[in-house]
């Protein structure tokens, strides 16, 4: 009998749970869900035989270390600053242990330890970071077999709202995720590779210089670059690549918009404010512009920034930034009260379905000088509240390797990534065969 241990039960969780609960018992496993509310696990769990929910206090190290002891590996779903803390008491307990999370500093600096004691550790096993991963990999490695130099690499991935959820909201986007990431996304220097040239774009100037993403099924995107693609040159094996750039997707016309509240300022997080407590949303958006007693708020974003047009005030409005309705909280960075703001009309209603959408674009040259154009699309759309397209693609991929590492599929050892094909060859099947794939479209050219 294997028992696994997953601490936290989150947005994400239920599909996991879910996966791993429904052959459990013929597979001879038991899993132990742990929340800091044990109800929530409850929930979770559904009244499955081969499931227990615990309550857990997770810094206080003893009784994870207990918890943890009864169990075969450890799937971290907490937020991702406490992984290392959960990884050193899975070490101290010998245990192997799994993440969707991106790989930190803290993390790397166990490696020594995690190989020494025999044990497998993985991250970055869920959306991006995860499948991005592997399905770039699949793409690079089949590529590499073929003898192909691979002169461009482009991925980009974005969590938004299904088609038939986007009417009445001029932005078409909801929060499908962590609302704080999207408000403060991009705040440092973006990095990447263009034709051999390095490039740098500050956060000021970053939702201008955007690239269009097109998917036949669902549209036009922009995809701004996210804050550091040059590190995936080694991670996948592209050193001497003359253009990676890795990004994320929103619909076309949000970068633009979203800028407006970039320029002005609302998206700072560098320093406090203490309002008092009639300041509503209109106050809120003309304290960030000049004084002017003679014109209108509106006039005033208009005279400040010339390029802002008639759409882009109307996403504005929508919003409720011109209203004299009180602000949700009053103290705050700008950016928590905009996050304030942003969470009241972006949340999803009950009815809303979300869509995540990943495109690769890899182009290679032959020894025999033919030129071609891979486009690898991926568009997953949400069932229901529980069952989003974001919690699919976070939950399927991290279960799947789970399952396969106890069916004994992967007998890697050590700290890894999802980059390895022992890893994510059976992933990506797996998750094809849950609806989870990309269509895959070709162009070829004679240099």
């Amino acid at each position: 009998m294997k028992t696994i241990l997953i601490i936290g039960a989150g947005k994400s969780s239920k599909v996991l749970v879910d996966f791993l609960l429904k052959d459990a018992q013929t597979k001879e496993r038991k899993l132990i869900l742990a929340d800091v509310d044990a109800r929530v696990a409850e929930k979770k769990l559904g009244g499955h035989p081969a499931g227990t929910a615990r309550s857990i206090d997770i810094h206080d190290t003893e009784k994870l270390g207990e918890l943890v002891k009864q169990a075969d590996l450890v799937v971290s779903m907490v937020p991702a600053f406490l992984h290392p803390l959960v990884a050193k008491v899975s070490i101290r307990e010998g245990k192997h242990f799994f993440s969707a999370s991106y790989e930190s500093p803290e993390m790397r600096a166990l490696a020594g330890e995690i190989k020494q004691k025999g044990l497998f550790f993985l991250n970055e096993c869920g959306l991006d970071p995860g499948i991005d991963h592997m399905s770039a990999m699949k793409l690079i490695d089949t590529e590499k077999a073929d003898g192909h130099n691979i002169v461009l690499f482009k991925s980009y991935c974005g969590g938004l709202l299904s088609p038939e959820s986007e009417s009445n909201n001029p932005w078409r986007y909801k929060f499908t995720w962590n609302p704080r990431n999207v408000v403060l996304a991009g705040q440092s220097t973006s990095q990447f590779i263009r034709n051999g040239r390095y490039k740098f774009i500050p956060y000021h100037m970053l939702f201008r210089r955007t690239d269009l993403v097109t998917f036949k099924e669902t549209g036009d995107f922009d995809g701004y670059a996210n804050r550091d693609s040059l590190s995936y040159r080694k991670v996948y094996g592209l050193e001497g690549i003359p253009t990676i750039i890795r990004g994320t997707l929103r619909r076309a016309g949000f970068c633009k918009s979203w800028d407006v509240l970039v320029q002005l300022g609302l998206t700072d997080n560098s320093f406090q404010m203490d309002l008092p407590h009639d300041f509503t949303m209109r106050m809120f958006i003309n304290s960030f512009l000049p004084y002017d007693p003679i014109h209108r708020v509106e006039e005033k974003i208009q005279r400040l920034l010339p390029w802002v047009d008639s759409a882009i005030m109307e996403k504005l409005a929508w919003l409720g930034l011109f209203d004299e309705t009180p602000l949700p909280i009053f103290k705050g960075s700008p950016a928590d009260i905009l996050q304030g703001i942003l969470e009241d009309k972006w949340k999803l209603t009950p009815t809303d379905k979300d869509m995540v959408v990943m495109q690769h674009q890899l182009e290679t040259e032959s020894p025999a000088g033919i030129r071609k154009k891979i486009t690898s699309s991926m568009v997953i759309k949400g069932e229901n509240h529980e069952y989003t397209a974001m919690a699919k693609t976070v939950g399927l991929p991290l279960a799947a390797a789970i399952d396969l590492f106890l069916e004994g599929k992967i007998q890697l050892r050590g700290l890894h990534l999802p980059i390895k094909k022992e890893i994510y060859s059976p992933v990506l099947e797996l998750l094809a065969a849950n609806g989870i794939h990309f269509e895959e479209e070709l162009v070829l050219s004679k240099n």
